[in-house]
């Protein structure tokens, strides 16, 4: 597959390695259709505003987008998460970036519609499917760091249900949210030798439950936040599950946070290179368009390379997931090869564009620091490559 074509949106489109079934493709279209209408400007305007993204959402949700990998059953598309990456990189691949795209349907819905009660999949599903519902995602503290059994947040069981202490950090989009997918070390369970964790919904405007912004450097409308639970109830049908299996069950969400999270970035760095593309094409310097200049060709063809190798490598991870093997292994190289092909591609394309590159109206240096996070977030590149080391070659553990 070679060469370069016009969709009917203005944005050129460069054919790559990844083709598309019959269903993605209308789904990509589909999903680039709707994104094309709003755009990086859409997404810029609401971040430096304070907005929200709230009609972009809904037409997401009205068109089948947000839920096509959650079961037909409960509203959802009933496909697989190889349908949400395209949509997740459709939409990225415009400019839009969305956090909560990962965060709501993806693993929220991926943890329910795995390990949550009829009643609760019912209850939520459906509107995490359509968008009408949004729900954040509460792992992360200030001292657990990546060690998910040091979560220090606790679930105390009472007569009436739950009570709810402590602190989560770093929480995207709770503003946005009506509940939370927390989980909490367990307290009602053995804990031999590893705190045992459970998972809980817990609805955002809970008594007792605080949220405070935490500024940030981030271009994007899905803002931080740390959350305080102070002695907060909750109802006995609030848990996920089984108690004391949370740790198990939040993998149903882990790896296709990693997928997804590689899917964005894969997005962001087409992006950034059709853009590169398209204005070392037009731009002429000594009367030849600086993209017949070696120097900048070939840079942006080894950024090519790259965002195309982890496509493939985000395409093979998706597949193992659907399929029910272990994804783990092909989810962490995905996202550890995304973000950094991801960076390096917006960086390239800034440098292709000159000081052109640090003018808003080019839409590039705003998306530098979402695209940063990503090799930090949702697992940082240090501990991918820990458990590459130990997973895939063998090696002594660090930790």
């Amino acid at each position: 597959m070679t060469g370069i074509e016009k969709t009917g949106h203005g944005v050129t489109k460069m054919s790559g390695l990844i083709e598309d079934t019959d269903e993605h493709r209308l789904i990509r279209q589909s999903t680039a259709k709707i994104a094309a209408h709003y755009g990086h400007g859409y997404y810029a305007e609401r971040a430096k505003s304070g907005g929200n993204i709230d009609e972009l959402w809904t037409e997401l949700g009205q068109a089948g987008l947000l839920g096509v990998h959650l079961p037909a059953e409960y509203g959802g598309g009933g496909a697989g998460l190889a349908e949400l990456v395209v949509v997740t990189e459709e939409l990225a691949a415009h400019g839009l970036p969305l956090l909560i795209a990962v965060i709501s349907p993806a693993i929220c819905g991926s943890i329910l519609a795995a390990h949550a009660s009829a009643e609760m999949k019912a209850d939520w599903l459906p509107g995490l499917a359509d968008g009408t519902r949004k729900m954040a995602f509460a792992l992360t503290e200030p001292d657990a760091g990546s060690n998910s059994h040091n979560v220090s947040t606790t679930a105390r069981r009472t007569d009436a249900g739950w009570t709810i202490s402590g602190g989560k950090y770093y929480i995207s989009a709770v503003d946005e949210c009506e509940a939370l997918l927390l989980v909490a070390r367990d307290q009602s369970v053995p804990q031999d030798g590893r705190n045992r964790l459970s998972l809980f919904i817990v609805p955002t405007d809970s008594a007792g439950l605080t949220l405070q912004p935490i500024p940030t450097a981030l271009v994007s409308p899905d803002r931080q936040y740390t959350v305080f639970f102070d002695d907060v109830q909750v109802s006995a049908d609030a848990l996920i599950g089984t108690a004391g299996r949370g740790l198990q069950q939040v993998f149903a969400g882990l790896n296709p946070e990693r997928i997804l999270a590689a899917a964005l970035c894969n997005g962001v760095g087409r992006y950034a290179i059709t853009k590169a593309a398209d204005y070392a094409r037009q731009r002429k310097v000594w009367s030849e368009p600086i993209g017949a200049h070696q120097g900048i060709a070939h840079p942006l063809a080894q950024s090519h390379v790259n965002v195309e190798l982890a496509r493939l490598a985000t395409a093979r991870a998706a597949e193992l997931f659907d399929r029910g093997q272990d994804a783990a292994e092909a989810a962490n190289i995905a996202k550890l090869a995304a973000a950094d092909a991801a960076l390096a591609a917006l960086d390239q394309s800034i440098q292709t564009h000159g000081g052109n590159g640090l003018a808003i109206e080019y839409g590039l240096t705003d998306l530098w620091f979402i695209t940063r996070l990503m090799r930090t977030a949702p697992v940082s590149r240090e501990m991918v490559l820990n458990f590459v080391a130990t997973r895939s070659l063998g090696l002594p553990a660090s930790y």
